[in-house]
């Protein structure tokens, strides 16, 4: 049975002019420059530079002058008809799109090492083999997978046969490749394949060897107590050994691959300048370049209303610049939107952490989550993340993310609200400045922040620890 009914339901969408601006104010000004370039292209009624004088404001003025140079001309039989506005569209069909074809540059790890296997002496089974062990290693340059799965691998992708022996052989012509320390199993033979290799080994190397080779349980967790009874050394021994092991590459896959990345640029967006005691901020350039609406299609469209032919190639050309010349107006009304908020949002952050950009001083920062500031210029929370987010900020004391400015509040003894970046900084001082030999523990580094009025759990210590990058106290114990 069917039946027919209305309902009333309030719902709330957003323009296709605001999703742009939400998108453009995302993006860091590195981004920004590609995606006006891209509207540039696909845009013919977007040009660059400013506003010339005598320049139309915006393309209803073009379309109410030239209306009015002609009594009896009606706009609306140009688009008032029954055309679907679908076929004023280009399809968006394969032939029309613009492919842009990646291009690889420099040489990577996999092919260095295969090429380094071609100038050694080995069987065209043997090579077979290597290349598809080779292309087992991950990014490191490890081996991870056990040759018996590499066997069974084989067998049943390739139908070849082939023994543990066989590939334990082949695994030593790449253990042999450069750079030293590839095609390892684990951390341990990696780091004896680089100790074996040394071409004027010393009596620190053989040292480092044995430790490597006998007692690497013990070194990872830095029992030296237990070294140098075990191996017979005293502490300026095992300190040079401990010295040659800690100058070994932990991955030397990830070596080869660094040099043919293109080294990543940090532009900055913001740029904090302290003059005279006061803060003064400056937008990247690039954040919002001038744009205007090319004096041509204004002329065009002009032309086109003020004609007195109605065919449907000149409606259809009238659609399409009026679409263009909108769109336009769009974006460059959303790039100055953008700005705007940009300026208002930093200068929000600038006045609540002012202490912090004339000094400097980490310990300075103030307590500050995004609806803090969300509330001070009267935005949404979602406004100021995507602010902070991917944007850096340039002050005289270095460029950084904005977003490591916003931190959570904590209570010291006498209820005053600190930021959690004041008492990080603090535990990473302590931490570097604290003897080696014994270093301090979670407990103690509570403890020590509790004398300075922190309130804090040993938890919390080890999470700002982990988040500091320090290791616990045993593996931070140097000799």
């Amino acid at each position: 049975m069917l039946k027919q009914s209305l309902q009333q339901k309030f719902q709330q969408k957003l323009s296709p002019q605001q999703i742009q601006l939400m998108k453009l104010l995302q993006v860091p000004t590195v981004e920004l420059e590609a995606r006006i370039k891209e509207e540039l292209e696909a845009n013919p009624a977007l040009d660059e530079g400013r506003e010339d004088a005598g320049e139309t404001d915006s393309p209803n003025e073009a379309e109410n002058e030239g209306v009015e140079s002609r009594d009896d001309f009606d706009y609306s039989a140009y688009l008032d008809d029954d055309t679907p506005q679908y076929k004023y569209r280009v399809n968006n069909s394969p032939e029309q799109r613009d492919h842009d074809i990646p291009f690889g540059g420099g040489e990577t790890f996999v092919e260095r090492l295969t090429a380094q296997l071609g100038l050694r002496q080995v069987t065209e089974r043997q090579r077979m083999l290597a290349e598809h062990l080779i292309g087992n290693l991950d990014e490191a340059g490890y081996l991870r997978r056990d040759l018996y799965a590499v066997t069974n691998d084989l067998a049943f992708s390739q139908g070849i046969d082939a023994t543990e022996e066989e590939l334990e052989t082949v695994l030593a012509v790449i253990q042999d490749l450069e750079p030293a320390g590839v095609g390892a199993r684990d951390l341990r033979e990696c780091l004896l394949l680089q100790l074996r290799r040394r071409e004027q080994p010393t009596a620190s190397t053989a040292t480092a060897l044995a430790v490597v080779d006998s007692q690497f349980d013990a070194f990872a967790k830095k029992h030296y107590d237990k070294l140098m009874e075990r191996l017979d050394l005293d502490e300026d021994a095992l300190r040079e050994a401990i010295a040659e092991i800690t100058r070994l590459n932990p991955k030397p896959g990830n070596s080869s691959s660094a040099s043919s990345r293109a080294p990543q640029q940090v532009v900055p967006d913001f740029a904090v300048r302290v003059e005279d005691e006061e803060l003064r901020l400056e937008l990247n350039g690039r954040n919002a370049p001038e744009l205007k609406i090319r004096a041509e299609y204004r002329d065009l469209l002009a032309g086109y209303v003020a004609s007195p032919s109605k065919e449907k190639s000149q409606r259809d050309a009238l659609v399409f610049i009026k679409q263009k010349i909108d769109s336009a107006k769009w974006f460059i009304d959303a790039i100055n939107q953008r700005r705007q908020t940009l300026a208002i949002t930093m200068r929000a952050i600038m006045k609540l952490q002012e202490q912090y950009f004339l000094t400097g001083d980490e310990t300075t920062l103030r307590p500050m989550i995004l609806k803090d500031i969300a509330e001070i210029i009267d935005m949404d929370i979602s406004t100021v993340s995507r602010v902070a987010n991917s944007k850096y900020v340039e002050t005289p004391y270095g460029t950084f993310l904005l977003k490591t400015l916003f931190s959570e509040s904590l209570s010291t003894d006498s209820g005053e609200e600190v930021s959690t970046r004041e008492v990080k900084k603090i535990l990473l001082n302590k931490i570097d400045a604290e003897d080696k030999k014994k270093p301090l523990t979670d407990e103690k580094l509570r403890d020590l922040l509790r004398e300075k009025g922190y309130q804090i759990a040993r938890r919390t210590v080890a999470k700002y620890r982990e988040q500091l990058g320090r290791p616990v106290a045993r593996l931070r114990k140097e000799i």
